[in-house]
C-alpha cells in the first residue's frame, strides 16, 4: 500500500500543483514540489526502509527477582486514526500523518481542509486510487464535517491548525478520551548573534519566511538581532528579497494570501504597527513587472522594523509575509525575551560558536531548533516533528511517528524457574527475612 500510494502520488504530481494553484491563486509549481510532493515522497521511502525492523519485538530485559523471564514490546497498529489536516500546505500536511498512520497498520479517515477545494478533490482521488475503501477514507466538506468527527470515538486524532482550535479539538476529543496529536505553529523566533554574517542569515531567514508567502507554521515569526546590527539586516533582507521575488505583488511565483479574511488581517496587523510608530519598509514593490493570469489576492514582503511590545505584530502568529525585526542590547536579553512568550513550534538560531549554541539548546524551548538555516528539520525524516506547550503535543514523523499510531504492548513471559513464586503468602519470618535484604532494610 506505501508502494502504491508512492506511485499515485508521483504520477500526479503535476495535477496536484495545478489544483494548489487553482486554490491559493498564484503558487509555483516548483514551491508545491519542493514544499508538498517531495517530502511526502521521502517518507514513503523512509517508512517503507524501516518497518520491518521497528514492526519486531523489542526485547527488553528482566531484572532481579525476575530472572528468567523473556519480556518483549510488541507494536500493534491502535485501529482507526482521525487527521484534520490545513489548508496552507494542503496535500503534505493531510499526507504525512496519513502516511505514519498507515505505516504502522491502522485505518484512516481524512478530512481535509474545506478552502481547498482542488486540493481536497485529488487528494481523495489519489488515496482513493492508491488504497482499499477499508483502509483508508477521504471526506469532503465543509466544518459539519469536521465538527461530525470529533464526535467520533477514534483511537487517535491528528490536527494541525491553529492554537484556538487546537484547544477546542482537545475539548472534543476528551469526551472519547481519544489520544491526539496537536500541530499548532505559535511565533517561531529566528535569532542573529552579532558576529554571525548578517547576509547570510538573511538569505536564509527570507527562504524560511516568504515561502508559500509566509502561510508556514514553522515559518521565522520575528528576527532578533542585535541594536548596532539591525540597519545591515534590514538592508540585506531587502536584498535577498528582491533577488528572489522581484515585484512580489505582480509576480506569479510568489504565492497569494488564500482568503479575504486573512488578507485582512494582515493589512490590519501592518496598520497598527504603523500607528504605534514602526517603520514599514516593502522592499520588492520598487520593480514594476507585468502581471500574468489571475494572481489571487496579493501581499507584499514587508519588513517592520521600530516595533514595541504592544504591536499586534508581536503578540499574535502573523500566519503572512510580515517580518517584524525586534533588536537587542546585549544576549543575556534574548534568552529574558524567550522565556517570557510561549514555547514555539520552531527555533533557528545563526552563531557558529559551539559554547553558545550549546547554551541556547540548554536554555531556550521549542518543538525543533535548526542552526544557522531555516525549515530544514521537518524534512529530515529521521527526526520526530511536533510542537511543545502552546505549539502542540505529539509526533508523527520517524520511528516517533511510528510509536504514536501504535500500541507498544508489554508482553511478560514468566520462565518455569520463577523466583517470584518463592514471594507468595503466607508471610513466614524467613520470607519477612529476604523482603527485608530485597529492600535494602
Amino acid at each position: 500500500m506505501l508502494d502504491a500510494l508512492a506511485g499515485q502520488i508521483a504520477t500526479a504530481k503535476l495535477a496536484v500543483a495545478e489544483a494548489i494553484r487553482q486554490d491559493f491563486g498564484a503558487r509555483a509549481v516548483e514551491e508545491t514540489l519542493q514544499a508538498e510532493i517531495f517530502p511526502a515522497l521521502s517518507s514513503l521511502k523512509y517508512y517503507r526502509r524501516h518497518l520491518a525492523r521497528w514492526m519486531r519485538p523489542q526485547r527488553r530485559a528482566a531484572e532481579f527477582p525476575f530472572w528468567f523471564a523473556s519480556n518483549r514490546v510488541v507494536c500493534q497498529p491502535l485501529g482507526v486514526v482521525g487527521i484534520l489536516s490545513p489548508w496552507n500546505y494542503p496535500f503534505y500536511l493531510a499526507m504525512g500523518p496519513l502516511i505514519g498512520a498507515l505505516a504502522a497498520g491502522n485505518r484512516i479517515i481524512v478530512r481535509p481542509s474545506s478552502r481547498t477545494p482542488h486540493a481536497a478533490r485529488i487528494f481523495g482521488e489519489i488515496v482513493e486510487a492508491a488504497l482499499p475503501d477499508d483502509v483508508a477514507r477521504v471526506f469532503c466538506g465543509e466544518q459539519a464535517v469536521a465538527a461530525e468527527m470529533l464526535t467520533l470515538p477514534f483511537d487517535h486524532l491528528v490536527f494541525t491548525g491553529s492554537t484556538s482550535v487546537g484547544r477546542e479539538v482537545m475539548r472534543c476529543a476528551a469526551g472519547n478520551l481519544t489520544p491526539v496529536t496537536l500541530e499548532l505553529g505559535g511565533k517561531s523566533p529566528a535569532i542573529i548573534h552579532g558576529s554571525y554574517p548578517h547576509r547570510d542569515a538573511a538569505r536564509r531567514i527570507v527562504f524560511g519566511k516568504f515561502l508559500n508567502a509566509g502561510q508556514t507554521c514553522i515559518a521565522p515569526d520575528y528576527v532578533l538581532v542585535s541594536r548596532e546590527r539591525r540597519d545591515e539586516l534590514l538592508e540585506e533582507l531587502g536584498k535577498a528579497l528582491r533577488e528572489m521575488y522581484p515585484a512580489a505583488q505582480t509576480n506569479p511565483q510568489f504565492t497569494s494570501i488564500l482568503g479575504r479574511k486573512p488578507h485582512q488581517r494582515l493589512t490590519e496587523l501592518i496598520e497598527d504597527a504603523r500607528a504605534k510608530g514602526a517603520d514599514i519598509l516593502e522592499p520588492t514593490t520598487r520593480q514594476p513587472a507585468r502581471p500574468t493570469g489571475n494572481l489571487g489576492l496579493r501581499f507584499a514582503p514587508t519588513l517592520v522594523a521600530g516595533v514595541s511590545a504592544d504591536m499586534r505584530v508581536l503578540q499574535e502568529e502573523i500566519f503572512g509575509p510580515i517580518l517584524p525585526i525586534v533588536t537587542y542590547d546585549s544576549f543575556e536579553e534574548v534568552f529574558g525575551f524567550l522565556a517570557s512568550r510561549p514555547r514555539p513550534l520552531a527555533l533557528y538560531y545563526f552563531d557558529r560558536d559551539r559554547a553558545r549554541i550549546g547554551r541556547m539548546l540548554h536554555e531556550s524551548h521549542s518543538g525543533g531548533v535548526v542552526i544557522n538555516d531555516t525549515l530544514l528539520h521537518i524534512a529530515q525524516d529521521d527526526l520526530p516533528f511536533g510542537g511543545v506547550g502552546e505549539s502542540g503535543m505529539g509526533r508523527y514523523h520517524g520511528i516517533e511517528g511510528f510509536r504514536s499510531f501504535s500500541n507498544q504492548r508489554a508482553v511478560c513471559v514468566p520462565s518455569r524457574l520463577n523466583f517470584v513464586r518463592r514471594l507468595h503468602p503466607p508471610w513466614t519470618r524467613r520470607l519477612r527475612a529476604l523482603l527485608d535484604r530485597m529492600t535494602g532494610a
